[in-house]
């Protein structure tokens, strides 16, 4: 501030890091990982700098404060307005996230023993050529500093696991993931999410689902209905809600990677998203479950909120920062600013942005298909740079006939339009079917940026979808 600076603040974090996992009966990685380091934001003659280090000696620290300024005002050079920020509440707080059993207690030794456990039962069926497990520990302590007068701490703990049975035949591969594809279940707890999993429980039926899609046939192509497991749905939010609300993507100041949005201004509270059934939310309080979307602060220092997205199928709200939210004209953020680490600046991400639960359970919604697919988790993704025309395959799926699944079908896929979509839902499972799931590697920004995010869901119905658009029915 002495420099010049009309507001500034601080990040220091430490983040920890263990990450283990087995292949074929021998492990695979075995690392960890420390990172100690600060951050500061400023804004001078209107624009923004950012400069970081991990040297805390004082001269270190004065150097970072230094470039930040001189960064900001090279910025406002070329800026095509004066950054403003909403206003907010000063702030002294500290938040631990519950976890009952820390990872980091828990021998590297016990880990990898449960792990080649369930390795070895999945290569106990026939046909499985590649058996993956993993386990991931993260911890994190965070403290926020702004010239606002804000003192935050936040200590977080988040764990992960999973492991994959893959089943390779003549010229063709298939897969089967617990309890989720791409890493599995992450969640803000401790090792008591490992053993609520119970992994070694499910490596059979797992592996043999696996092996067994070679002898199914391939998924049919047409139009039909779509029952989506609630790990499929939950990537479907991600891809397909989470992504274009974020207000930077409008606005254009976050192009660089995976591209822009359809959702401009104009269609807030005017554009019919979805049906009158589905109603979304970007909730980041612990109300709503130990996503890898929830916290007490933002990296602005803005608390957790629950912030409408989708209510009764109208587009409602975005996902904000202190700027953006002053750009629109918002009185307040919705607190969706976060950063990777303290030497990225903060930058929109998601928080657990979920469909809530409606009613009845997923045999209801089944009894209810006349001719349809229940597909269940995520294979593959594609969608284009303003979210709006989308392609997605599943590792799973049953055919549905007069209101019974009559077979497995294997490489099933779907695709469409994503409001179009979204407007033919007409049935969302209830609380009892529903469960939140974390996705940790969501990539944004240059440089990139991997966060977690949580989308919690319910299985749901969607009436006349075109199916198995990614391959050729035999």
């Amino acid at each position: 501030m002495a420099r010049g600076a009309t507001y500034a603040d601080v990040r220091v974090m430490d983040i920890r890091q263990r990450y283990l996992s087995t292949k074929n009966g021998q492990p695979g990685q075995v690392r960890e990982s420390r990172s100690l380091g600060l951050g500061v934001r400023v804004i001078a003659e209107g624009g923004w700098g950012f400069a970081s280090t991990q040297d805390l000696s004082k001269a270190s620290l004065d150097a970072a404060a230094a470039r930040a300024v001189e960064i900001a005002r090279a910025t406002a050079l070329c800026k095509k307005r004066d950054v403003t920020l909403a206003p907010e509440i000063k702030v002294a707080d500290h938040w631990i996230s519950p976890c009952r059993i820390d990872p980091f207690t828990v021998p590297v030794s016990a880990c990898l023993d449960l792990l080649l456990k369930v390795d070895a039962e999945v290569r106990k069926v026939k046909g499985i050529t590649l058996a993956e497990a993993a386990m991931d520990f993260r911890w994190i302590d965070q403290l926020f500093l702004s010239s606002e007068g804000s003192d935050i701490r936040q200590t977080k703990t988040q764990t992960g696991a999973g492991f994959v049975a893959t089943s390779f035949a003549g010229n063709e591969i298939q897969r089967r993931s617990y309890p989720n594809s791409f890493g599995g279940q992450y969640q803000n707890r401790g090792y008591e999410l490992v053993e609520d999993l119970d992994m070694p429980a499910h490596a059979t039926e797992i592996a043999e689902q696996a092996a067994e899609l070679h002898r199914c046939d391939q998924c049919p192509a047409g139009v039909k209905d779509v029952i989506l497991g609630s790990s499929q749905l939950g990537l479907q939010i991600h891809e397909s809600v989470g992504h274009p609300i974020e207000l930077d993507r409008v606005l254009g100041d976050e192009a660089n990677f995976a591209g822009m949005s359809f959702l401009t201004l104009d269609k807030l509270r005017t554009l019919r998203y979805a049906s009158d059934i589905v109603n979304v939310v970007a909730d980041a309080t612990a109300n709503h479950g130990p996503g890898l979307g929830t916290f007490a602060y933002d990296d602005e220092g803005v608390a957790a909120q629950c912030v409408p997205i989708i209510q009764n199928g109208l587009f409602v709200g975005y996902l904000t920062s202190r700027e953006s939210a002053s750009a629109i004209g918002l009185a307040r953020s919705g607190g969706a600013m976060r950063a990777e680490g303290w030497n990225r600046i903060p930058i929109i991400r998601m928080t657990n942005v979920s469909l809530l639960p409606g009613k009845g359970k997923l045999d209801d919604l089944i009894a209810g298909t006349d001719d349809g697919i229940y597909m269940e988790t995520n294979r593959s993704w594609s969608i284009d740079d303003r979210r709006y025309n989308f392609q997605f395959g599943t590792e799973i799926g049953w055919e549905i006939k007069h209101g019974r699944k009559v077979r497995m079908v294997k490489n099933p896929s779907y695709g469409g339009i994503t409001t179009e979509f979204w407007n033919s839902c007409d049935g969302v499972c209830g609380p009892e079917e529903w469960v939140l799931w974390g996705t940790p590697n969501c990539g944004k920004g240059q440089p990139m940026q991997t966060m977690g995010t949580g989308h919690g869901a319910s299985p749901a119905r969607f009436r006349q979808v075109q199916v198995g658009v990614a391959y050729q029915s035999n």
